[in-house]
């Protein structure tokens, strides 16, 4: 049994090694070499316009199917297993804790930003002259 199978894809393996480099000889195309700075140009034009139309689609399939994958796994375990079970609970009793001291100086800041926006307002109403004239006192 096993001599038989061995017997079939060797005899196959030979029918592709023999035939398949011969189709090479049997296409009509040949490879010339351009004979003017012009046809080097429009082969080259050729080139660059289609790798830079294909590079970039490149770049974006290899980001989005191997490297994205691999950074949201990262994250994902990341998450799972130190910022859920320690980061996550102990940032929280932080914030808790500062919670009013943050909401004191937001209120300071409140008081701090009208007080400064009725010193702001009547210098923003002085005609431009005024304000030349102030300058030069």
């Amino acid at each position: 049994m096993k001599n038989k199978n061995l017997k079939i894809i060797l005899e196959i393996l030979l029918i592709f090694g023999i035939l398949l480099p011969n189709f090479a000889y049997l296409q009509n195309q040949t490879a010339t070499m351009p004979e003017t700075l012009g046809e080097i140009k429009k082969i080259g034009e050729r080139a660059t316009g289609s790798i830079q139309k294909t590079i970039p689609e490149i770049f974006k399939r290899i980001w989005r199917e191997e490297v994205l994958p691999i950074w949201e796994k990262i994250y994902n375990w990341l998450k799972k297993t130190f910022w859920d079970p320690y980061l996550g609970p102990f940032f929280q009793r932080e914030i808790e804790k500062r919670k009013p001291v943050i909401e004191e100086e937001f209120k300071k800041e409140k008081v701090e930003m009208k007080e400064s926006a009725k010193k702001e307002v009547p210098k923003t109403t002085q005609s431009l002259w005024e304000r030349f004239k102030e300058l030069f006192k």
